[in-house]
């Protein structure tokens, strides 16, 4: 069953109130977050303060929201007026926005309990979580492992029971990756579908938010509260068609189930056989599996990282040590300032993209590689259209393996971006994917699968998905941490 509606119910038979509920979260946060490292940052007056707005009205029977009164996270790249949001850099130590980002706004309309910001990759920047400048977010599985990248910290928080959801954000595959190694649903929408005003920027043509939550019928609730048309946007269509919660038990017999070949390749075997256990389970519901070549798949490493450290030498230029956040100490004018406040301020992984992305956009090597990554970026857009003709959506692991041990991404880099090859086509063309959880390896770490659709096919991505976890419950546990309902 859904964890908000079963929240809702709780709250609105009046066997809890919201402040209890929420000091029962925030207790266990206070426990179990020293190990789980999913926060940063803990907003228990703001959340105490709105779990009391919504007992005034429960008092009153008026009637609540499905997301009211809820328990949630935000990962800390999305801007939250007053409240710390630091991207886990040191370079962004002490900012506090003055304005809320749209999907925040639109949450905290709703009468959303924000218990606090979650970790993450410092900028973004990372596919383990460990680039952030608080070390990084653990496994609610297994804490020996890392809960992945980059919003590893709405992951383990939700996977440890320590947030009922989250939102994260997906550039080539954040959302997506740590909610497969941490067992969890997650949803990266169309891009456009959601409002990016006041999310800090990391790769702009590339970025989405969208939700991680313990089951789909949670992410569709939680996607069509956040998905509509914002003008401070200019990327923005909102969702387009009616709410996906209304459709998200339709049958699914009938439906063409795309299976590209290039997926399944330099994927580990454990994740390969539950994957296609997963697709039996489909052709049991009644779907058609169509299996194809896309070519053009192995394009898409190479083109996501210079498009994405392209725009983060851009996007990333503005922090100076002028206007906010860190500023260096010691220094010999304005241009040592800035010189040494970056070197200071930046950790080494995201030093280590604006560097390639400045390089790639530098004369002499402009039309080499990032022009080259365009054009390529246009073949893969017409390799997933060609592909919708053939089927209504496609299934692909959503990693090539399962979560790996703290530390080894620092120990081996390269493994590390290859971890985003089957997430980063997703971004590439702008579609949306949600990531479900289709089983374990034997050593109980969790597999996911992602369901990949046509632009603005949320509808069709997390029916197939409910379809899928309504026939497989037992892949969707619960860990021991957190709050227990």
């Amino acid at each position: 069953m859904s964890e908000i509606k079963k929240i809702h119910d709780l709250l609105t038979s009046k066997q809890i109130s919201c402040k209890e509920l929420t000091e029962k979260y925030l207790s266990s946060i206070n426990s179990d977050n020293a190990e789980l490292n999913a926060y940063v940052n803990v907003t228990a007056d703001e959340a105490l303060a709105q779990a009391e707005k919504v007992d005034a009205k429960l008092s009153k029977g008026e009637e609540i929201g499905l997301l009211e009164g809820v328990p949630m996270t935000v990962k800390d790249n999305i801007s939250t007026k007053g409240i710390e949001t630091t991207c886990c850099s040191k370079i962004l130590t002490g900012y506090k926005p003055i304005y809320n980002a749209t999907v925040w706004e639109k949450l905290q309309n709703d009468g959303a309990v924000m218990l606090g910001k979650t970790n993450m990759d410092e900028f973004a920047m990372g596919s383990s979580c460990e680039t952030s400048y608080f070390g990084g977010a653990t496994n609610p599985f297994n804490t020996n492992h890392c809960a992945g990248g980059s919003s590893g910290g709405v992951a383990s928080a939700v996977g440890g029971n320590i947030a009922a959801y989250g939102l994260g954000s997906d550039t080539g595959g954040s959302i997506r990756q740590p909610a497969s190694f941490c067992g969890m649903v997650g949803l990266k929408p169309t891009y456009g579908a959601v409002s990016r005003y006041g999310l800090i920027a990391y790769a702009s043509s590339l970025d989405q938010i969208g939700p991680i939550t313990k089951t789909v019928e949670d992410a569709a609730i939680v996607y069509d509260a956040i998905s509509d048309y914002d003008p401070k946007d200019s990327t923005s269509q909102g969702r387009k068609g009616e709410n996906t919660f209304d459709t998200v038990n339709n049958d699914i017999k009938g439906m063409k189930i795309g299976i590209a070949r290039e997926y399944l390749e330099g994927v580990r075997d454990d994740v390969k056989e539950a994957v296609l256990n997963a697709v039996k389970v489909y052709e049991s519901l009644g779907a058609e599996v169509v299996y194809f070549d896309m070519p053009a798949l192995k394009f898409a490493l190479p083109v996501y990282y210079i498009i994405a450290c392209a725009e983060a030498s851009s996007n990333l230029g503005r922090y100076d040590g002028i206007r906010y956040g860190f500023k260096t100490e010691h220094y010999n004018g304005t241009h040592d300032m800035m010189c040494r406040t970056r070197s200071e301020g930046f950790g080494a992984e995201v030093k280590r993209r604006i560097l390639l992305g400045t390089y790639v956009l530098s004369a002499g090597y402009y039309d080499a590689y990032y022009k080259k990554a365009q054009n390529l970026r246009g073949t893969i857009v017409k390799a997933f259209d060609d592909a919708f003709t053939k089927c209504d959506f496609i299934l692909a692991p959503t990693v090539p393996m399962t979560a790996f041990e703290m530390g080894h991404a620092v120990s081996d880099p390269i493994e590390t971006y290859l971890t985003d090859i089957c997430t980063v086509p997703v971004n590439i063309a702008g579609l949306p994917a949600v990531s479900v959880p289709c089983g374990f390896n034997d050593k109980g770490m969790p597999i996911g699968m992602q369901l990949i659709g046509n632009k603005f096919r949320e509808a069709t991505i997390l029916n197939a998905a409910n379809a899928y976890e309504k026939a497989a419950p037992e892949n969707f546990k619960e860990t021991k941490w957190g709050v227990k309902l």
